[in-house]
């Protein structure tokens, strides 16, 4: 007798059978379907993971010796998620008393009702990790006396988030601020190091995906940070360079001041003290602080009329073409007319006969304007412009200005501006210019290429900056006489420019300022520059005091500064005195 439940497992076999093959068939079918295939793997991303912007650290700047210039610490976006809100007025107060916010406005964003456009307010930005702990104790502290309140006014912290970053920080505030430039809480780099290399030092921003299971929190790609940057700046030099400027500010009661120090054989600078300085940890004071047209550097966007400084020059220029040798005498009546306009000395006096070194030491502007005559305007401009005046010098960092060099054939140059420009009147420049061009006195003739950018670490490489002879306007010979000429007319004198111990060269400037009614005599510009020792340079010391109230003159009020950044200089660069090296040394 048959079974009458046989057909019941007859058709349960056949499911069992003809179920997985149908299984098998659907998932041949996807597989064949990429379009559904792609659109399953999307929505199966969605649910156990996101795409995020990662942003890497930013690239460290250090001084030369490997001292921490900028640098970056973890802080805090806080906001409030609306949706998890519970009570306003506690998140108000707390965030008043905690981070200080105001009142009003914080309780206003934790009072407004999330909607699909609003869900997240942001009330603070880069909060220090302190600050973040106390309101994470008080979140703890609440939770456990409120947390199972149904008291709906009872006090909660709930909503409260915070988001971690990266905020860029400054260790010695504002030391060596006006080369380091500043980074916003948006990243972006103004002035300086930071902005000439922002792009560099950023690094660039990957999206990735990011797993939402803990379990593969590893997976997470390795993000490279942005490369660091260690500069030539010797950050003891610059310190000791920013005091010694600061104290001349005060003393002589200037409106501001600029000390450049550079190494003539590399172009390394060593320091750049210039006024004002901001606390880069608090760059949004900028505004308080680089009033008017106030740069950031002085030393690369201030073009100024530099005085008799630019006397080096001329002098160079004449000797270096044979127009005129240490020896040539000239008559000097006081006076000396070129192109209708009449040129007087800094005294208003007449020197008698006087050779090359006896213009140069008495800084006679009658005196120079014959030497440029007798070089020409063709000659003598071409030069100035071998010398780089006039041009940017290219140096790595933000904001460099050219200044102006009139020369033949421009529509405001007239025959009167070769006399005038021979003693540095009616010709703009920058303190780094001036440093750079003169340095080729210093260093056989050659000009090398300022820089501040020592060398730059990019994924565990390091890429030193290469030392880049730029120009070579006169000749070694040249440099070594007019170096000599200027040596002996500090010591014949007696500057106050003068440093024990050690033979420098040097020129002081004073250069009466421009205004749209013609020169004023009242308010000048002050510079002195020198270097040394005259046996083997190894530094050039340039420096500007702007408007000086207590005298006009750059021999009164800059040459004594640069003989302090010298003595200090010496120590700081272990440099033995001449006695010593020659001892030692048999130089």
């Amino acid at each position: 007798m048959k079974n009458p439940h046989n057909w019941r497992y007859s058709l349960v076999s056949s499911l069992l059978f003809i179920l997985p093959v149908l299984i098998v068939l659907q998932m041949l079918r996807i597989k064949i379907n990429t379009q559904q295939v792609d659109k399953l793997i999307s929505e199966g991303k969605s649910l156990s993971g996101e795409y995020r912007t990662i942003t890497p650290a930013r690239g460290r700047i250090y001084d030369r010796w490997g001292h921490l210039l900028a640098g970056n610490r973890t802080a805090y976006e806080v906001g409030i998620e609306l949706r998890k809100v519970k009570n306003p007025s506690t998140i108000a107060q707390t965030l008043n008393m905690v981070l200080g916010t105001d009142f009003a406005e914080a309780l206003g964003a934790a009072s407004m009702n999330a909607t699909d456009t609003a869900v997240y307010r942001v009330v603070a930005s880069n909060v220090e990790s302190e600050k973040i702990d106390q309101l994470k104790a008080l979140i703890e502290q609440m939770d456990a006396l409120y947390g199972n309140s149904r008291d709906k006014d009872a006090p909660s912290l709930n909503g409260l988030m915070f988001e971690p970053h990266l905020k860029r920080t400054y260790p010695d505030n504002e030391l060596a601020s006006n080369i380091l430039g500043f980074v916003t809480i948006e990243g972006v780099g103004f002035y300086g190091i930071e902005e000439k290399y922002n792009d560099l030092m950023a690094g660039e921003e990957s999206i990735v995906w990011v797993s939402l299971d803990p379990v593969r929190v590893k997976e997470l790609p390795e993000i490279h940070k942005g490369a660091d940057v260690v500069l030539t700046i010797d950050r003891a030099i610059q310190r000791s360079m920013e005091r010694v400027i600061d104290k001349a500010i005060d003393e002589h009661g200037a409106e501001s001041g600029t000390l450049v120090v550079i190494d003539p054989e590399t172009g390394e600078m060593l320091a750049m003290a210039t006024t004002p300085r901001l606390d880069i940890n608090k760059y949004w004071k900028y505004g308080e602080v680089f009033t008017d047209e106030t740069p950031f550097n002085r030393v690369v966007s201030q073009a100024y009329e530099p005085g008799s400084v630019f006397k080096v020059f001329t002098m160079a220029a004449a000797l270096d073409s044979g127009s005129v040798t240490p020896e040539t005498e000239f008559i000097d009546t006081g006076v000396f007319e070129i192109g209708g306009t009449r040129i007087y000395n800094w005294n208003m006096g007449a020197w008698g006969p006087q050779n090359m070194q006896g213009c140069m030491q008495h800084s006679l502007n009658v005196c120079l304007a014959w030497v440029a005559t007798q070089v020409g305007p063709k000659d003598f401009y071409r030069y100035m412009m071998s010398f780089g005046i006039g041009q940017l010098s290219g140096i790595d960092l933000a904001g460099e200005v050219s200044g102006r060099l009139k020369v033949p054939g421009d529509d405001d140059w007239y025959d009167a501006d070769l006399g005038t420009n021979a003693f540095g009147q009616g010709v703009s420049v920058t303190p780094l210019k001036m440093a750079s061009a003169i340095s080729a006195l210093a260093n056989k003739g050659k000009i090398m290429a300022p820089h501040v950018v020592r060398s730059v670490i990019n994924d565990g490489f390091q890429h030193d900056i290469e030392h880049r002879t730029v120009g070579m306007p006169i000749k070694p010979e040249t440099a070594e006489t007019i170096t000599k000429i200027l040596s002996r007319s500090l010591e014949k004198e007696s500057s106050d420019a003068l440093v024990t111990g050690y033979q420098v060269a040097g020129k002081t400037g004073t250069a009466e300022i421009p205004t749209p009614f013609g020169y004023t005599t009242n308010e000048t510009n002050a510079s002195f520059v020198g270097w040394g020792p005259v046996d083997d340079p190894q530094f050039l010391v340039y420096v500007w005091l702007e408007r000086p109230e207590s005298s006009p003159w750059g021999s009164v009020v800059a040459a004594p500064v640069f003989r302090e950044a010298v003595e200090e200089l010496v120590v700081l660069m272990d440099i033995p005195s001449d006695d010593v090296r020659q001892k030692l040394y048999g130089q």
